[in-house]
């Protein structure tokens, strides 16, 4: 009679060009790969073999940043198949994507919005993970997005947000420690509370990274996600409790994408985080866990409670935020007279009373943001 094998937590990392001669230098000490296909891979037919060279040494996922999928309009079908042409070729053992709209009205952000957390956008996403099927052949792991600015036409939480996202969709999810905590920070939520009400068994693979705090106008400070920093103590706390909470196999990707320390500090991440799962692993096991999941969760949802919108509202909505994120002239008569510039958006009254009460310190966070990644990919 054979021994049970029991499916192991794996750690990896994001591959990047910088990093890539260490990455396979140090297959020993990762499990996977996470690869993110915008750009190099999509568009190279020579990257492409490499990189299934590279999926055939060692587990790869696939991580894209571009479908847009938590919006009310459509995803290209161009952008959906050459996904799966990628996904076909390369035969990664997974992949995922963004809770986020990247583009609307013609305009690309350039990087990831939060969506309007509202059941007619958590439908909407499970629609578009429909389509998304229909083309690649399976579900994504879907992540969640760090925002500095509280997304306007929202009627719930995050927390309860995604919980609708879950309920509509099969697809399981792809926690981002650091945007929970990150969120947690902007937006005032208990990033730990807020990880208990998630449904504990969808939770299929983790990512942790690092962002800075920075001072605004007016001296409070706010959290970014910029991946150029080494994890905060936070994360691994809430990696420890994912450990004694969730119950299947998980994957823990760090995600790094610039000012690279000696690669043997990026190894030390991942080993810090390997203890933190196992510290939460053994106190699951031995029932000593530190947070009970409760039946319900304090300061995770809003008592707000805007009215149900149509999708031609919402995607009136997405436009205007699109345009607000990334035009300077649009933001300057937006900050002089917001009644005007959204009346002429022809915004539904709930709408405009939403997006008036922007925080605005948090909307200059996010055009710099989407200003830095276009510019980026330029």
């Amino acid at each position: 009679m054979g021994v049970e094998v029991k499916p192991m937590d794996r750690f990896g990392i994001t591959w990047h060009p910088s990093i890539a001669a260490s990455v396979l230098a140090h297959r020993d000490r990762l499990d996977l790969i996470e690869v993110i296909p915008e750009g190099r891979f999509l568009e190279s037919r020579r990257a492409r073999r490499a990189l299934r060279r590279l999926a055939r040494a060692i587990p790869v996922s696939i991580h894209g940043v571009s479908l847009g999928l938590s919006s009310v309009t459509r995803v290209d079908a161009g952008r959906l198949d050459a996904f799966a042409r990628l996904v076909g070729e390369i035969e990664p053992e997974s992949w995922s994507e963004h809770l986020a709209f990247v583009r609307a009205g013609g305009i690309e952000l350039g990087h990831l919005a939060a969506p309007s957390r509202t059941a007619l956008t958590a439908e909407a996403t499970a629609e578009q993970l429909e389509l998304a099927v229909r083309y690649v052949g399976s579900y994504p792991c879907v992540e969640n997005v760090a925002t500095p600015v509280d997304p306007p036409g929202s009627d719930c939480s995050e927390v309860t947000w995604l919980q609708k996202v879950l309920d509509a969709s099969p697809a399981n999810l792809l926690l981002d420690l650091h945007n929970l905590y990150t969120n947690g920070t902007n937006l005032g939520f208990d990033p730990k509370a807020a990880l208990l009400a998630i449904p504990a068994a969808r939770i299929r693979a983790i990512h942790i990274a690092g962002g800075a705090d920075v001072q605004v106008r007016g001296g409070s400070v706010r959290r970014i996600d910029d991946h150029l920093h080494d994890v905060p103590d936070a994360v691994y706390d809430l990696l420890e409790l994912v450990g004694e909470h969730v119950p299947t196999p998980i994957d823990v990707v760090l995600e790094r994408d610039g000012v690279f320390p000696r690669f043997e500090q990026l190894l030390a991440q991942i080993d810090r985080a390997r203890v933190a799962l196992a510290r939460g692993r053994a106190r699951a096991a031995s029932g000593t866990v530190s947070h009970p999941r409760r039946e319900t969760q304090t300061n995770t949802t809003t008592t707000k409670r805007l009215p149900e919108h149509t999708r031609a509202d919402q995607t009136r909505l997405e436009r205007f935020l699109a345009c607000l994120y990334t035009d300077e002239a649009m933001r300057t008569q937006f900050y002089s007279n917001p009644r005007l510039v959204t009346s002429l958006w022809g915004l539904s009254r709930e709408q405009a009373q939403s997006v008036t009460g922007i925080d605005r310190e948090g909307l200059q966070l996010a055009a710099a943001s989407f200003a830095r990644k276009k510019a980026m990919l330029t």
